[in-house]
């Protein structure tokens, strides 16, 4: 490319950069209307207790899962060779199938599940179920901290990360405390019993989770929908969130952002580091494997229901439409082997944890609600609000997963954050961080939240 090029490109990036920063303003904020969202009429009085919680799934839903497995099997013999690139192979679902029967045992996986403290709150009408986990004898600074998770997860995905968090460490002066909802419709989080609850919607929720708990001021960590969510939150509530740290870049690009992101296709240097500028650039082949895995993406923004009847009624179909997404949305490298990488060398995962996810959609008979905030987000009614173009101030970390299924350049996340204080490329790890690479992520939260109070 030719200096005169490179200096145009150089300074219509610089240029757009520096008139962005100049022309940030606080855009009005879209009046969320505070609705009720269960079934009975409005009470006069919200009940606002907090309930302890323990999951106990009755015997005959365990029962009614063994048999369903032991039914005989219509998969159909994968193509030769093919591995994931069809999508999950049925030779894997096999293993998945005879572990699930043989080896995995729910009311052992339900003891670890209730070894953290769960809670329940009603709000807007529907009942919220949170792990909350407090520090032990600690006389350092506490931090409450919320962290989100997306879809197809569930709170099983922050498990490996809680206790590195909890504990003290001796470089820092602050120690979290940790809250961990089910997203609403997910596993025993009640699901709305009426059109309209989003992602913003869900922010108005979780605000209030907040102030239930009596924190004035909170972090909050998300990936996939927790990312949407948490950044909805910090735009909204910029006097109550005191940071926010996210783990995918999630927000809809405006024209401007669109067009950086373009120009630094002829020269990804300037907008990315030299060593990382591979995982953004070029666009065309990232464009693909986009379209290519968000199949899924436009089913459950349209007719969520429709596939989640089938996926309701087969545990081996649940499984399959879930454990595909953790196969390629960790490591695409992978989608040649019949495992799809889930097994074996370099897996992130065992099947005992993958099924724990699984099972959290599969006794609460979650899945259909889960997807519905697909439909309930991605409209005109929520685009309307022009949430992703109203600027949030406040202070931000971004963390890119080199195995997510996109990542952007600093600059291009800045449209968005007028506060970025640390955007960084990952060495390892995809989408689902928090269960792939907890203490890299840890440690990336712990260097951001560090920043973030010395500013406070």
């Amino acid at each position: 490319m030719g200096l005169f090029v490179k200096f145009f490109l150089a300074a219509t990036i610089m240029g757009m950069i520096a008139v962005t920063l100049i022309s940030q303003k606080s855009s009005p904020l879209p009046q969320i209307k505070d609705e009720w969202w269960g079934d009975d009429a409005v009470p006069q009085v919200e009940d606002e207790s907090i309930r302890p919680f323990k999951i106990e799934i009755p015997d005959e839903v365990i029962v009614d899962l063994h048999q369903r497995l032991n039914m005989p099997v219509r998969t159909v013999a994968p193509l030769k060779g093919a591995g994931f690139t069809y999508g999950v192979n049925s030779q894997f679902l096999e293993t998945v199938r005879k572990f699930w029967l043989e080896s995995y045992s729910w009311k052992e996986q339900e003891s670890y599940l209730n070894s953290f403290p769960h809670f329940k709150t009603s709000i807007s009408g529907l009942d919220i179920h949170f792990m909350h986990i407090k520090p032990q004898n600690t006389t350092k600074k506490i931090l409450p901290l919320l962290m989100m998770h997306g879809w197809p997860g569930s709170f099983v995905e922050f498990l490996k990360i809680i206790p590195v968090l909890t504990e003290e460490s001796m470089q820092e002066n602050f120690v979290f405390e940790i809250i961990v909802p089910s997203l609403p419709g997910y596993g025993f989080s009640d699901a709305a019993r009426k059109p309209g609850l989003g992602a913003i919607e869900m922010s108005l929720i979780f605000d209030k989770l907040m102030k239930r708990l009596q924190f004035n001021s909170y972090y909050v960590q998300g990936g996939d929908w927790g990312s949407v969510i948490g950044t909805h939150m910090a735009t909204l509530y910029p006097h109550r969130v005191a940071g926010l740290h996210i783990n995918m870049f999630a927000s809809a690009s405006t024209g401007s952002a669109n067009f950086m992101l373009m120009l630094g296709s002829f020269w990804p240097s300037m907008l990315m580091p030299k060593d990382k500028a591979h995982l953004v650039y070029p666009l065309l082949p990232k464009y693909a494997h986009v379209l290519q895995e968000s199949g899924y993406l436009h089913i459950q923004s349209t007719k969520p229901d429709t596939v989640g009847a089938a996926l309701s009624d087969s545990p081996i179909g649940l499984a399959a439409y879930i454990l595909e997404k953790f196969s390629t949305w960790t490591d695409k490298s992978k989608m040649d082997r019949n495992d799809g990488g889930l097994l074996g060398e370099g897996a992130k995962f065992n099947l005992t944890e993958l099924l724990d996810n699984v099972m959290i959609y599969w006794v609460t008979n979650s899945i259909t609600t889960s997807m519905r905030i697909y439909s309930e987000t991605m409209n005109t009614r929520s685009f309307q609000t022009g949430m992703d173009s109203i600027v949030c101030t406040v202070a931000t970390g971004v963390t890119n997963f080199p195995g997510d299924l996109f990542l952007v350049p600093r600059a291009v996340a800045s449209f968005k954050f007028s506060n970025l204080l640390s955007f960084n490329f990952a060495d390892r790890g995809g989408h689902f961080a928090a269960f792939e690479e907890p203490q890299l992520l840890v440690e990336e939260l712990v260097n951001f939240i560090r920043m973030a109070e010395s500013k406070h």
